[in-house]
C-alpha cells in the first residue's frame, strides 16, 4: 500500500481501561501532522463501554494509533506454561480464560520463582521501562490485554509485527510511561485517587505539556494545541486525557518510520512498544 500523505493520516493515542465506564473511560486522543516535525491535537474522544470503542476500532483508514495496552506475553511465560507459540492461537487461548484463571495461573508461575525474578519479561520491558504483561495488579495490564486485544483481531487492523490486517488501519503499542518519564524522571503526574491529586502531580503534568509543545522529546516532535486544550491536558488529575497525548505522539513518531518503527528482530510472539529502542532521524 502506497504511505498516505502526512497530512491525511489521522493519528491516534489510546488511553484504555480493561473496565471502561463514563467515569473512567477509554480516552482517544486524535491527531494529525503539521509540517515536518509537529502534531496538531484535533480532539479527545471518550468511550464509556466497548459497544462504542468497537465502532471507533471500525473507522475507516488511513489511520494508526498507539494503544496504551500490551499486545503479547513473555515467550518464557508462553513456553512454560505450554500455551501455543503461534500469535493469534496464543491469543485465542488466552480470551477464552476467565480473569480468575488467569490470576490464578500467573500467581502459581511466579510461586515457583525466585524473589526478584517472580515475573517472566518480554523484551521490550527493558527498554520501555513497562511493567510486565503477565501482572495483574498495580496495574493490572495483563485483564488490559485480555480485554483490548480481542477488540483489535475483531476489528481486523493491521498488528505489525503481530498478524496482518486492513493496511490502513495500523495498531501499534505505546506507552506513555516511556516518554514521561524521559520528560521529567520518576517524578508521579497522576493518580485516580482523590487523596492523591496533589498540587505537585498538577506541576508535573504541566511540565510534561510544556516539554511536549516546546519539543524537548526524542521524537523528534512538537505538540501544537489550543490554550484550552492545555488546560485540559494539566487540570485531568487521572491524567486519562494527557496519556492519551503521549501515545498520539507515540504514533505521529511511528507514521515517520519505515516498518511503522518495529525493529526487524522482534519476537512475533511478544510484540514491541513502539519508540523503545534508541530512536536516530
Amino acid at each position: 500500500m502506497t504511505r498516505p500523505n502526512p497530512g491525511s493520516l489521522l493519528l491516534a493515542g489510546i488511553d484504555f481501561t480493561s473496565r471502561p465506564t463514563r467515569r473512567k473511560p477509554i480516552t482517544v486522543a486524535l491527531g494529525r501532522a503539521e509540517g515536518e516535525a509537529a502534531v496538531r491535537l484535533e480532539r479527545i474522544e471518550i468511550h464509556a463501554d466497548f459497544e462504542s470503542y468497537a465502532r471507533w476500532l471500525a473507522t475507516p483508514g488511513p489511520w494508526l494509533g498507539a494503544f496504551d495496552f500490551p499486545f503479547g506475553l513473555p515467550r518464557e511465560l508462553v513456553v512454560a506454561l505450554g500455551w501455543p507459540t503461534e500469535w493469534r492461537a496464543l491469543m485465542a487461548h488466552y480470551a477464552a480464560l476467565s480473569r480468575a484463571e488467569i490470576r490464578a495461573t500467573f500467581a502459581a508461575f511466579c510461586a515457583g520463582r525466585p524473589a526478584g525474578g517472580k515475573f517472566a519479561h518480554r523484551a521490550c520491558d527493558g527498554p520501555a521501562g513497562s511493567s510486565p504483561s503477565m501482572k495483574w495488579v498495580n496495574p493490572p495490564v495483563a485483564y488490559m490485554l485480555h480485554a483490548g486485544v480481542p477488540l483489535l483481531i475483531d476489528a481486523g487492523v493491521h498488528l505489525p509485527p503481530l498478524a496482518q490486517g486492513d493496511p490502513s488501519r495500523v495498531a501499534l503499542e505505546g506507552y506513555p510511561g516511556l516518554l514521561a518519564r524521559e520528560l521529567i524522571g520518576l517524578r508521579s503526574y497522576k493518580s485516580d485517587e482523590r487523596a492523591r491529586q496533589t498540587p505537585e502531580r498538577e506541576e508535573a503534568r504541566r511540565a510534561i505539556v510544556a516539554a511536549l509543545e516546546e519539543g524537548r522529546t526524542r521524537l523528534g516532535l512538537t505538540l501544537r494545541c489550543t490554550p484550552a486544550q492545555r488546560d485540559a491536558l494539566v487540570a485531568d488529575p487521572s491524567a486519562d486525557t494527557l496519556d492519551a497525548v503521549l501515545c498520539l505522539m507515540q504514533a505521529a513518531w511511528a507514521a515517520r518510520q519505515a516498518d511503522h518503527g518495529v525493529p526487524a528482530q522482534v519476537d512475533p510472539l511478544e510484540g514491541w512498544i513502539t519508540s523503545a529502542l534508541p530512536l536516530t532521524r
